[in-house]
């Protein structure tokens, strides 16, 4: 399965005959996680917030390719994406492993992922790398075996979201 997680709405949407699922996080009632750890000792897997986060993190899971739309903030995801990934935290076990000698925590039959993540907002070029980097740490929690970061702007964002979206009709 093929997602988009947006942190707005978009006009320019994929077929949706092409195996692709969209999700508009500003939608959405997603509380912040709490920290409690609750979806690894309590209910393992499953968050114990009920709301509409527990739709989500279940298709970032299966996705085998996924694709990440969100304004730039301070070098990172601006808040609406920022809290539904760390909302996802059910889909890793609270087991670690070591990966090239760091440590990361093992998931919990999560697909491997081909991802493109569409930034746009960035203020400059050093937003940029540390954006990059942030993206690059997290590949590995995030079960990406393939990332790369696009930066567009607020009024090419449809546009480059449409043309990525296309690539994968084609593949």
């Amino acid at each position: 399965m093929k997602l988009i997680l947006s942190d707005r709405p978009l006009h320019i949407l994929p077929e949706k005959d092409g195996g692709v699922k969209f999700i508009d996080l500003s939608s959405l009632k997603i509380a912040n996680c709490t920290g409690c750890f609750g979806c690894w000792t309590k209910t393992p897997g499953k968050c114990v917030i009920r709301d509409d986060a527990v739709k989500v993190y279940p298709e970032i899971a299966k996705a085998s390719e996924v694709m990440y739309i969100s304004r730039i903030k301070y070098g990172g995801y601006d808040t609406v994406m920022k809290t539904m990934l760390e909302r996802a935290i059910p889909i890793q076990q609270a087991f670690l492993r070591l990966v090239d000698g760091e440590t990361h925590h093992v998931q919990r039959k999560v697909a491997p992922k081909k991802a493109v993540i569409v930034a746009y907002g960035a203020a400059d070029e050093e937003e940029k790398d540390l954006f990059r980097q942030l993206v690059a740490r997290n590949a590995r929690n995030m079960n990406f075996e393939s990332w790369q970061v696009i930066f567009t702007d607020e009024a090419r964002l449809e546009e480059t979201v449409e043309s990525e979206a296309a690539k994968w009709q084609k593949s």
